[in-house]
C-alpha cells in the first residue's frame, strides 16, 4: 500500500470512531460482564440475544439463524458487515470472579469479549454523522457447532440484501502478546471436517476369539493408520491433522463387542489435501476393516472451508492498526483451527483479525488458552478488540467503495472523505 494510505479523510473517520468508542467503554465492560455470568449454549442463543437487542433500543434488529439478529448504522447502499459470535460452550466456569457463570454453561472462547466490543462499536457508529457506508452488526449463533450459524446467514440473503461488500471478523487470542494485532494474508484457519467409523465384527466370549470378529483391534489399528496419513501422505509443508477424540466400544471386561465407533476431526489448510484425505480415511477405514473380517462404515461431514483473509483489506486495514498504535504481528498466526467465518467469504471479500490477550510467553506450549475453563481475557481486551474492529470498518468501507481496487496505491474514495470532511466540522 503505497504512502497515501491511511488517508487523512480516512484517519479523521477513524479518530470519530474512536472517541466516541472510548465513551462507550465502561458501559461495554458492565455489558460483557452480564453476557459472561449468563452463557447460552449453540443454537440456545435467544436470551443472549434479547439481552444485546435491549442494550441497541434505537437500531432495529432483524432475526437471522433463528435465534442471531442483525442491526445497521449508516447510510442505505454498500455496506461492511461485522460479525460476534453469541455460543458458549458446554463447561464448568473455574476462574473465581464473581461474575462468573455458576452453571455448566462458559464463554470460554472469548465470544463475550467479542460481543461487548462489537456493541461498543456500533454505538460508536451511532453518533457518528455521514458514515461513508453502512456497518451491519451481525451477532450470529452457533459458532461452536454445526450445521454453523455461518452457512445459515448466507443462505438467508440477509447480507446480500444489506449490501455487504466486506465481512470483518475479530477473535481474542492468547497466542498472541496483548496488544497486538495479527491479520495476514490467505490462510489463516484450516477447513475443519468430521468422520465418524464405526466398524462392525462378530460378538462372543473373550475367552474365545477365534470364534469371533473383534472390532476392538480393527478401531486401534485404524487410529494408527489416521496419524500415518498426515505423516505419509501430505506435503510436510502443508499444515494438516486427523485427530480421533472419541472411541466406544464393549460393555464388560470378558465380552467381544459386536461393533464399536471412533470420531475426529480432519483439519487443512489446502483444498486438495482436503479431498485426499477424505477418500483416504474412507479407504484406509474400511480396507483395515476388510483385512480382519470386519466392516467398516465411514460417514463424512464437511465442515468450514479454510479461512482465507482478503489481501487487498488486510492492506487497508494493518496501516490503520499502526495509525492507532496497535502493532501488527510481524509473523501473522495462523493454526489448524477453524471458525465458521470462512463462510462469509462467499459472499464477500473477508477478514479474521486475532487480537492479543497473552503474556510474554504467549509461544509456551502449556499454559491457559482457548476454550480453557479458567480463560478470562482481561478487559483491556475489549478496548483493543473495539480499537481492530473501527480499523476492520474503515478498511472495509474503502474497499466497498472501491470494490474493483487491487494491490497498490490507493487513493480515499469520495464518501470517505465526505465523512472526514462532516467530522471536521463537528470538531471545529
Amino acid at each position: 500500500m503505497a504512502s497515501t494510505w491511511p488517508s487523512d479523510p480516512a484517519k479523521l473517520l477513524l479518530a470519530d470512531l474512536v472517541a466516541h468508542l472510548d465513551q462507550q467503554l465502561p458501559h461495554a465492560q458492565a455489558l460483557r460482564r452480564e453476557l459472561h455470568r449468563h452463557p447460552d449454549l449453540s443454537g440456545f442463543e435467544r436470551s443472549t440475544a434479547d439481552r444485546l437487542r435491549h442494550a441497541l433500543p434505537t437500531l432495529r434488529a432483524t432475526r437471522v439463524a433463528d435465534t442471531g439478529f442483525l442491526v445497521r448504522v449508516g447510510p442505505p447502499g454498500p455496506s461492511v458487515a461485522i460479525r460476534a459470535e453469541l455460543d458458549a460452550l458446554p463447561l464448568v466456569e473455574r476462574t473465581g470472579v464473581e461474575w462468573s457463570s455458576t452453571g455448566s454453561a462458559m464463554h470460554a472462547c472469548g465470544h463475550d469479549v467479542h460481543m461487548a466490543a462489537l456493541w461498543a462499536l456500533l454505538e460508536a457508529a451511532r453518533h457518528v454523522a455521514d458514515l461513508p457506508v453502512g456497518l451491519v452488526g451481525l451477532f450470529q449463533p452457533r459458532e461452536e457447532v454445526q450445521p454453523s450459524g455461518a452457512e445459515d446467514v448466507v443462505g438467508s440473503q440477509l447480507l446480500a440484501e444489506h449490501e455487504v461488500r466486506a465481512v470483518i471478523g475479530g477473535h481474542v487470542q492468547p497466542r498472541v502478546p496483548t496488544g497486538v494485532v495479527s491479520t495476514g494474508m490467505g490462510a489463516v484457519n484450516a477447513a475443519a471436517d468430521q468422520f465418524d467409523i464405526v466398524v462392525h465384527g462378530q460378538p462372543g466370549h473373550g475367552a474365545y476369539p477365534h470364534v469371533a470378529i473383534d472390532p476392538i483391534p480393527v478401531l486401534a489399528s485404524i487410529v494408527l493408520g489416521l496419524q500415518e496419513l498426515v505423516g505419509r501422505t501430505i506435503d510436510p509443508i502443508h499444515p494438516a491433522v486427523i485427530t480421533v477424540g472419541h472411541i466406544e466400544a464393549g460393555t464388560a471386561h470378558n465380552i467381544i463387542p459386536e461393533s464399536g465407533s471412533l470420531h475426529g476431526v480432519i483439519r487443512t489448510m489446502h483444498e486438495a489435501d482436503r479431498t485426499h484425505l477424505h477418500a483416504a480415511i474412507r479407504r484406509l477405514a474400511e480396507h483395515t476393516a476388510a483385512a480382519r473380517g470386519a466392516h467398516a462404515e465411514v460417514t463424512l461431514v464437511v465442515g468450514d472451508p479454510v479461512l482465507n483473509n482478503d489481501r487487498r483489506l488486510v492492506q487497508f486495514v494493518d496501516p490503520l492498526l499502526g495509525h492507532l498504535g496497535m502493532p501488527v504481528a510481524h509473523e501473522p498466526f495462523r493454526s489448524c483451527g477453524a471458525d465458521d467465518f470462512s463462510h462469509y467469504s462467499r459472499i464477500a471479500p473477508i477478514l479474521m483479525m486475532f487480537v492479543g490477550t497473552g503474556g510474554p510467553s504467549s509461544g509456551a506450549r502449556h499454559r491457559v488458552g482457548l476454550h480453557h475453563p479458567t480463560f478470562l481475557p482481561a478487559e483491556e481486551s475489549i478496548r483493543h478488540l473495539a480499537l481492530a474492529l473501527a480499523a476492520g470498518f474503515v478498511g472495509g468501507a474503502q474497499l466497498a467503495l472501491r470494490p474493483h481496487v487491487t494491490d497498490g496505491a490507493v487513493a480515499p474514495g469520495p464518501a470517505v472523505v465526505a465523512a472526514a470532511q462532516a467530522s471536521d466540522t463537528r470538531s471545529a
